[in-house]
């Protein structure tokens, strides 16, 4: 693991005794960074049928509302992450509240779709400060014994964010208009900023390195290259064709270019030495297998709620936020778990949880009704949620201070390709499952066998991520022992 110094281990302990009381009240001002982040996701989706009359465009012209603002997030995460590490991750915390909330104003009294989406782009660039700082701001003002429940209380915060965005937002859409999912953001902005700038700890040092230590190179080429890959699997809704096929090639080789610069910057973006450390690399590669597998039940789940159990649009949203709502009850909980009993051990507990709850869904049958579908996706929503908490805090416990902002960025980062992968994958296999290239037209007979041959799919991730798991507790046992 990336362990302090004895430097950076009298850092902490003077950080331990300089914190303020106020620490619940930091942690409500990173609480609302995190829900604002999800709901800024979820609450624009339920809008876009209203966005398209409103502005008299196609359904491809407003979805880039919602692809703009996860394309920047996906592409600028981690290198925030590092500028935080460098200028000092108060000031741009800050800032980032400042933008995402400036940004959902302009959203709010946009006159055209493209400016619209322009604006969304910036509320993105917002999101990820958000997003990437916070988790580093909860090993700063939270005791080391209680990091795993801090955790918890962000995912819930992440998870009660994206339950409320489709009800908030088709609330908001009926009883005012559109220009209001976005305008809510504002106040809730504010009090968001007021309490960060309050209750914050203070950026205590100077910067070690100027801002010509950045690494502008690496930077580059690694958004340049994350935005290839995001499009190639965002771009076609489905059908993978010949643009797919350039931007993944170029994506490919964006990874090399980005290796090769980062071998020689002075001060690279990302260390290339930190994946010997088997705890953050095994962390990374579960985060985005898990992702993709929550993806799944985004994809699978209304074409079998509605196809094959033949429930109306308001019984599918409704059972669609049970996932979500799980998540949420059970964040904190996990956390509290993750803390008594050990982080790598409760990541282990997760998966086999997740993985016991595909495997359920890949056996089930539409003759138990829907639930026969929600149990299942239950039990999966809390091995998710004991996972992400206790492999966040696995990760973060032990980071070095100049470090935490990049670290957490890359935790994000692989969320973000996991759930853009699982999107495209996942979808792949449902449509090759249902045997039809039109799931909308599928048979139910066919969808209920779609879905549960991609869940047979999911619980394989899931075996593979439990594997990591093993062995990476395995290694740092042997390394902890020499």
């Amino acid at each position: 693991m990336l362990k302090p110094s004895s430097a950076g281990q009298d850092e902490a302990a003077v950080e331990s005794a300089e914190r303020t009381p106020s620490v619940r009240w930091a942690l409500v001002g990173l609480s609302l960074s995190m829900l604002l982040s999800s709901l800024g996701t979820s609450i624009a989706n339920v809008g876009l049928p209203t966005l398209a009359q409103a502005f008299t465009a196609s359904f491809q012209e407003v979805q880039w509302i919602v692809l703009a603002y996860l394309l920047v997030i996906t592409t600028v995460i981690v290198s925030v992450g590092r500028l935080g590490d460098i200028t000092g991750r108060r000031r741009l915390l800050l800032a980032g509240i400042l933008l995402f909330t400036a940004a959902s104003v302009l959203c709010g009294v946009a006159p055209t779709l493209w400016l619209l989406i322009a604006a969304r782009a910036a509320q993105g660039l917002g999101a990820a400060i958000m997003m990437a700082l916070t988790m580093a701001f909860v090993v700063e003002t939270v005791p080391k014994a209680k990091t795993g429940s801090a955790m918890g209380l962000l995912g819930t915060m992440s998870a009660i964010g994206t339950a409320l965005g489709p009800s908030l937002g088709g609330a908001l859409i009926s009883g005012l208009s559109w220009r209001a999912i976005f305008l809510v953001n504002a106040p809730l902005g504010i009090l968001t900023l007021l309490l960060a700038h309050r209750h914050l700890p203070v950026d205590r040092r100077e910067p070690r390195t100027d801002r010509a230590g950045f690494d502008h190179v690496g930077t580059l080429l690694l958004a340049l290259t994350l935005a290839a890959y995001a499009l190639a699997m965002t771009v076609g809704r489905g059908s993978f064709g010949s643009l797919n096929t350039a931007l993944l090639l170029a994506a490919a080789f964006g990874v090399g270019l980005f290796v090769h610069a980062e071998a020689r910057a002075a001060s690279p973006l990302i260390r290339l030495a930190m994946f010997r450390d088997p705890v953050l690399s095994a962390s990374l590669a579960m985060s985005a297998l898990v992702s993709t597998v929550m993806m799944a039940t985004l994809v699978v789940g209304p074409f079998y709620l509605a196809r094959t159990l033949g429930l109306e649009e308001a019984l599918v949203g409704l059972a669609l936020s049970v996932g979500p709502l799980v998540t949420a009850l059970t964040g904190v909980p996990a956390g509290r778990i993750a803390d008594r009993f050990g982080a790598q051990r409760m990541t282990i507990v997760g998966l086999i949880v997740m993985a016991a709850g595909s495997i359920i869904l890949s056996m089930t049958s539409e003759t138990l009704g829907v639930s026969g579908y929600i149990a299942p996706i239950v039990v999966i929503t809390v091995g998710y949620a004991v996972f992400q908490t206790a492999n966040n805090t696995a990760v973060m416990t032990d980071v070095r201070p100049d470090q935490r902002g990049v670290i957490s960025g890359m935790l994000n980062l692989s969320r973000n390709l996991g759930l853009i992968t699982g999107a495209s994958v996942m979808g792949a296999v449902f449509a090759l499952a249902s045997a039809t290239m039109d799931v909308t037209a599928a048979r139910p007979e066919a969808v209920a066998t779609g879905m549960r041959l991609t869940f047979a799919v999911a619980a394989i991730l899931i075996v593979v991520a439990l594997t990591i798991a093993v062995g990476s507790r395995a290694l740092s046992r042997r390394s902890s022992r020499e």
